[in-house]
């Protein structure tokens, strides 16, 4: 399995394939769409019609006969033949969709006339072929043009959130160097050799966030960052530091925003280890249940006011609620309690669907 299978796809069939305008019609959700859509078609060509004995119950029974395999068939056919039609250039694709569905539209007619299934007017009359004929090229090429337009509003939405989450990415990433560095700094006068070893974790802890660029890492990933972050606190605090973790039913594979579990930890730092002379316990809990991720950590409140260098992990809690907002929508949320003794901030976010993408590749 490919560990980075939820960046931007690199592969050219994959990604052509992915931006085709034409949706995989295969799907139960656009064989209901279009079976509604046939069915509202029918009504239209019924009513449209004069009749004067009254609503013909069994002429309307068996155009929707007609009009639902037409259309069956045509999101069959289509469906097989998407891969193909994605290596074409829009306009000539959507006119080769056409003109299959029109091709379909006749042959079903001529299929209804010699085996006289339907009697839906006098059989081998030129001018239905023509009017079926008309109403397929009508009917597919107002889809397709619906079709196309979502496609360019979703790929447009793409891009605008592609860009949000960079904005935030690069915010997050020299606030956390910056933060990193202070660490590292207070420990230069006081023991050296302990600096140059958190300066070379500090280079391994940056390369392995650098060198795969992305908006999702694996929760193994993000775990390794969060530990590597640790280490060069442990330095500076010492014994004052103390961790509890409690992460051992979460899947590795598990898709995570990169950079989160970080900054959680450095508010727990900051809030509650650095301002108490006798440290204190930082509790990580994670839990993944019935397609909810769940991640908590928890340290001692402070007392009195916060200290002034608290301010800096606002602007990284603020990055994380948004990136995660823009990733996983309004089901993702992040939250700040405090409860018998003890500060908490915990994030969630559903992830049941990418967790099963992720072990299918």
């Amino acid at each position: 399995m490919r560990s980075d299978w939820f960046r931007f796809k690199d592969s050219p069939a994959a990604s052509t394939a992915d931006d085709f305008f034409l949706p995989e019609l295969c799907a139960p959700e656009a064989l209901l769409v279009l079976v509604v859509l046939a069915e509202l078609l029918v009504l239209v060509l019924v009513l449209a019609e004069p009749m004067p004995g009254g609503f013909d119950w069994v002429r309307l029974a068996l155009t929707s006969l007609f009009v639902q395999w037409n259309v069956l068939l045509s999101a069959a056919l289509l469906c097989r033949l998407r891969p193909l039609l994605a290596r074409l250039r829009a306009a000539w694709a959507g006119l080769l969709c056409s003109l299959l569905v029109v091709a379909l539209t006749l042959a079903c007619t001529a299929v209804t006339d010699y085996f006289q299934l339907f009697q839906l007017a006098e059989g081998g009359d030129t001018g239905r072929y023509l009017r079926h004929g008309l109403i397929g090229l009508i009917m597919s090429a107002l889809l397709l043009r619906y079709f196309y337009l979502q496609s360019q509003w979703r790929r447009q939405q793409q891009a605008e959130l592609r860009a949000r989450l960079e904005a935030l990415q690069a915010r997050i990433r020299p606030h956390f160097l910056f933060n990193s560095l202070n660490s590292i700094a207070s420990l230069v006068a006081s023991d050296p050799r302990k600096a140059e070893q958190a300066v070379l974790d500090l280079s391994d802890l940056f390369r392995a966030s650098l060198a795969k660029p992305g908006s999702l890492v694996t929760w193994k990933e993000e775990l390794e960052l969060g530990r590597r972050y640790l280490s060069i606190e442990q330095y500076r605090l010492g014994p004052r530091l103390q961790l509890e973790w409690q992460v051992d039913g979460v899947p590795d594979d598990l898709p995570i925003p990169q950079l989160t579990l970080q900054p959680l930890l450095e508010n727990a730092l900051i809030h509650g280890v650095q301002p108490r002379i006798e440290g204190g316990l930082v509790r990580i809990e994670a839990e993944y249940r019935d397609g909810v991720f769940q991640l908590c950590v928890s340290n001692p409140c402070a007392d009195g006011t916060q200290p002034q260098s608290s301010r800096g992990t606002r602007q990284g809690l603020a990055n994380v609620e948004g990136r995660l907002a823009a990733l996983f929508g309004p089901a993702a949320s992040l939250s700040v309690d405090r409860r018998d003794g003890r500060h908490y901030t915990c994030l969630r976010y559903p992830c049941a669907r990418l967790t099963q993408e992720a072990r299918a590749q």
